[in-house]
């Protein structure tokens, strides 16, 4: 039976850190903003933006809320953007995604200043992880990092396998884990034998939105498995990931829970991200 990596507590260490990195600065003058920018009434991304806010009010991180309505033009937006960006004020700059179908969101993401970038998907925040330069990191990525470092996970040496290639988690997930030194395979929809890849994994990161795709059968005796996805089960409120977790937890050395694996994860992420844009603003990096 797998040993449970437990990301809500992990998330909350991460974020009592923040909060005491954050207090540091208030007692120099400094205050941490950020900007958040919802446009319409997703359920989801109000859910989201709320625990954004929580999360803010918990480390001691000014959130200011910007909330659009649908009918909002791209025009509306960028300007709103370009108004932040030179808002001395504001460290992070977040735009809620998605975005309403009028609206470009790759426009939108190109807009945001790289320094302000908490997200890391602007294209210089990604081409700065990719070269090892200082910048940000997408917040999911950089959780997983995180939560495998925290749970005593070896991860210098390993064959670690990422199943998915996009931009916000797989891409980057690869490219972070090649940083630690870890031997690194990106599996995608036209990989070939991907079970047979998956079985010589010592770190298994699935990301692909297919809910129970891996079961036991694709991992290795004893290693780690670290589930991304999150789907509703259908007409019930229970929750499920990528990963079959009945069947993995018998095989795997360690896993992540879906709900309280990596999710917890993500704003954390994102709060210690505004606490770094800070620190780069004022040029507090040792």
């Amino acid at each position: 039976m797998a040993e449970l990596i437990d990301g809500k507590k992990i998330s909350q260490e991460l974020k009592d850190e923040v909060k005491d990195k954050v207090a540091v600065l208030k007692e120099h003058g400094i205050d941490v903003t950020l900007a958040v920018i919802l446009v319409g009434n997703d359920p989801a991304s109000t859910v989201y933006v709320g625990n954004k806010k929580k999360a803010c009010e918990y480390t001691g991180i000014i959130s200011r809320s910007y909330e659009l309505p649908e009918e909002t033009s791209e025009e509306e937006l960028l300007k709103l953007i370009k108004d932040l960006n030179r808002d001395n004020s504001v460290d992070g700059i977040l735009v809620q995604l998605p975005l309403p179908k009028h609206i470009d969101e790759d426009k939108v993401i190109r807009a945001i200043s790289p320094d302000k970038d908490v997200d890391g998907f602007h294209p210089e925040s990604v081409g700065r992880l990719s070269i090892g330069v200082r910048g940000f990191v997408s917040c999911t990525p950089a959780g997983v990092i995180e939560l495998l470092k925290r749970s005593n996970v070896n991860i210098d040496g390993a064959n670690a396998v990422v199943i998915g290639r996009s931009n916000i988690v797989g891409k980057p997930m690869g490219m972070l884990l090649l940083r630690e030194n870890a031997t690194v395979t990106i599996c995608h929809s036209h990989t070939k034998n991907l079970k047979e890849i998956c079985k010589n994994a010592d770190i298994l990161v699935v990301a692909i939105g297919k809910p129970k795709l891996i079961d036991a059968s694709y991992i290795k005796e004893g290693a780690t498995v670290i589930d991304v996805g999150i789907h509703r089960i259908d007409g019930t409120k229970k929750l499920c990931g990528d990963v079959d977790f009945d069947s993995a937890v018998e095989v795997a050395g360690k896993i992540t829970p879906v709900p309280g694996g990596v999710g917890p994860m993500t704003i954390a992420g994102l709060m210690n991200n505004c606490y770094q844009a800070a620190v780069m603003k004022h040029d507090l990096a040792k």
